[in-house]
C-alpha cells in the first residue's frame, strides 16, 4: 500500500438518494486526501457496510427509509468507536441534533451549506475534532446545561460490580472477550460470564447495545 493511500481519510457516505451520494463522492474525490470506500442507502446497509469497510469518517443522512441516522450512528460507533460520524441533513431539528450528539456523532451540518465546507468538515472530524452547525450549537449546549446530568440508565449501572464496570468500558472501546481477558488477566470464559451478567443487569441482548449505553454514559459525564 502506498504512503499516500495509507494517509488518506477513508470516508463512507450514507444517504437514501443516489444522486446525493454521487455528488458527495465526486466532491471528496477532488482532493487526494480522501478516499470514498463505501456507500449505503439505509440504516442496515450503513451498519453492514461500515463493519466491512472500516471507514475513518461516515457522512450520514439523518432520515433513512428504514429508520433514523441516529440509530445507525449508535450501532456504527458501538461496533467501531474509532469511526467518526458526521451527520448531514436538510432538517434543522434540535431534538434530532441532541440525539445525534448523544449517539456519538462528532459533527452535524445542514445540506444547504457551501459544498466546499464539507471537505473542511470531513478533514476536521477525521483529525479527531468536533463540528456543530453554528445555528444549532447554542441549542445543544443550553440543553446539556439545563438537562438532567444523570444518564437514564444510571440505576442499572449502579448494580454493576467494579469489575463488571471495567469490562463494560472495554466493551465500549471495541475489545473482544479475548482482548478483555488478556487486558485484565482473566480467563476468556470468566469474561464471557461477566458479559452475560452485564447484559442481564442492563436489560440488553447484544454487545452493541451494551456498548452504546456505555458510550452514552461517557458522553453525559463529559458534558456534566
Amino acid at each position: 500500500m502506498s504512503a499516500e493511500r495509507q494517509s488518506q481519510t477513508r470516508v463512507m457516505i450514507v444517504d437514501d438518494h443516489a444522486v446525493v451520494r454521487r455528488g458527495l463522492a465526486d466532491l471528496l474525490s477532488e482532493s487526494r486526501e480522501f478516499a470514498v470506500v463505501g456507500e449505503a442507502g439505509t440504516v442496515q446497509e450503513a451498519i453492514d457496510t461500515a463493519r466491512r469497510v472500516s471507514p475513518d469518517v461516515v457522512i450520514l443522512d439523518l432520515r433513512l427509509p428504514d429508520g433514523s441516522g441516529v440509530e445507525a450512528c449508535r450501532e456504527i460507533r458501538a461496533a467501531r468507536p474509532e469511526t467518526k460520524v458526521l451527520i448531514l441533513t436538510s432538517h434543522a431539528d434540535r431534538n434530532a441534533l441532541f440525539s445525534a450528539v448523544m449517539a456519538g456523532a462528532s459533527g452535524y451540518l445542514l445540506k444547504d451549506l457551501d459544498p466546499t465546507r464539507i471537505q473542511d468538515a470531513v478533514r476536521t472530524i477525521g483529525a479527531g475534532g468536533s463540528l456543530l452547525d453554528p445555528q444549532m450549537a447554542t441549542e445543544v449546549l443550553d440543553r446539556l446545561r439545563t438537562g438532567n446530568a444523570a444518564h437514564p440508565a444510571d440505576d442499572a449501572f449502579a448494580t454493576l460490580s467494579p469489575q463488571e464496570d471495567r469490562i463494560l468500558g472495554l466493551i465500549a472501546d471495541g475489545m473482544t472477550n479475548g482482548e478483555i481477558a488478556a487486558t485484565l488477566s482473566l480467563a476468556e470464559k470468566t469474561v464471557k460470564n461477566y458479559v452475560s451478567q452485564i447484559y442481564a443487569k442492563l436489560s440488553v441482548e447484544r454487545r452493541s447495545q451494551a456498548a452504546r449505553l456505555a458510550t452514552e454514559r461517557r458522553l453525559f459525564k463529559q458534558q456534566g
